[in-house]
């Protein structure tokens, strides 16, 4: 092993508002000693999400939040590089949930290995991994769209968005998608097949666009935003509207409570659902949604982007990308190379 130090990040103080690099601390440290049953994990490839900002913060949820002053943790595709397992080889490509570091000792039942024969690896974090398992079973179980419907989307040049407004698209609906740049717009009309886009940055009035762009109202809102953005498409919604409920990215930084419409008597007036859910309740149907989303994209109905930057040093950087807009599709941290 040519490296002999373990960099690592911490969560080294909780952030008031928008995160900045000063909550984050480097380290160098050891290389963990493998025990039986473990494996050394060298990291490839890791993962930075919109969720990460609420397991910031110190509080109840349906995640415990990060420890301060220890490694933080999330998506990993590593490779093998010891192993006290005969489950496992040297040079296996695995995926876990590990930390933001070179090297990690894991429990071998902790992580399950990739097939790099099928796709990128990368895919592994991103449209067949957790965005893409968010996005087909968020609209389908819960949106259920239907041939002629309305779909909107926000955040929708996002790992789960761009996805969401292609399987609309596949169950025969018209797809419009809003995101933060004329750039992103144009990617998801022109690359991706949406029917319609709006840049809300640039749009001086979010309700009246959406009125013109959905001039038969809204029958399913798959929202990754809420906030302002949201309170304008849920006043369109049709009756018997499903709006799953998968993101809130717009308040995560409030620094108060956030206060908006209350909107039960448009969800009761409408009979709509709306619904939160989290990917892991469907962890026992991933390889349906994996088979599928494969197949789409092997007949070219489904694409999907990656914004990689590279170096552990930059995982900060790609984190706080994700509340300005800067990644189109899946953002990714390259630690090093296979």
């Amino acid at each position: 092993m040519n490296e002999v130090v373990n960099n690592q990040i911490l969560l080294s103080s909780r952030p008031v508002g928008i995160p900045t690099r000063d909550n984050f601390t480097f380290i160098k440290s050891s290389i963990p000693h493998v025990n039986d049953n473990q494996l050394l994990i060298r990291t490839l490839y890791l993962s930075v999400d919109p969720y990460m900002r609420g397991r910031m913060n110190d509080q109840k949820s349906y995640i415990p939040p990060f420890p301060l002053n220890e490694v933080i943790t999330g998506g990993v595709i590593g490779e093998v590089i010891e192993t006290k397992s005969p489950d496992f080889q040297v040079g296996d490509i695995v995926l876990g949930f590990l930390g933001w570091q070179n090297y990690s000792v894991i429990d071998a039942g902790q992580v399950q290995k990739i097939d790099t024969n099928v796709a990128p690896i990368t895919t592994a974090l991103g449209v067949l991994g957790m965005p893409g398992m968010t996005a087909y079973f968020g609209l389908l179980d819960i949106g259920q769209p239907k041939e002629g419907e309305t779909v909107v989307v926000s955040g929708a040049a996002g790992a789960v968005g761009m996805l969401v407004g292609q399987i609309a698209k596949i169950k025969g609906a018209h797809v419009l998608g809003i995101a933060g740049s004329d750039e992103k717009i144009r990617y998801l009309i022109e690359e991706l097949g949406f029917d319609t886009a709006i840049n809300y940055k640039t749009t001086s009035n979010i309700q009246l666009a959406l009125e013109k762009a959905c001039p038969n109202g809204v029958d399913v809102y798959f929202d990754n935003v809420g906030g302002p953005i949201s309170d304008a498409v849920l006043s369109l919604i049709n009756q018997g509207a499903r709006i799953p409920l998968c993101g809130q990215i717009s308040l995560y930084n409030l620094e108060k409570q956030d206060v908006g419409p209350r909107i039960q008597v448009q969800l009761l007036r409408k009979t709509a659902t709306m619904r939160g859910f989290l990917v892991s309740q469907y962890t026992d149907r991933y390889d349906e949604g994996m088979t599928q989303i494969a197949q789409w994209i092997k007949e070219g109905k489904i694409k999907y982007s990656e914004n990689i930057v590279e170096g552990l040093e930059r995982a900060p950087e790609a984190f706080l990308g994700l509340f300005t807009g800067e990644n189109t599709g899946k953002q990714l941290v390259k630690v090093t190379d296979c």
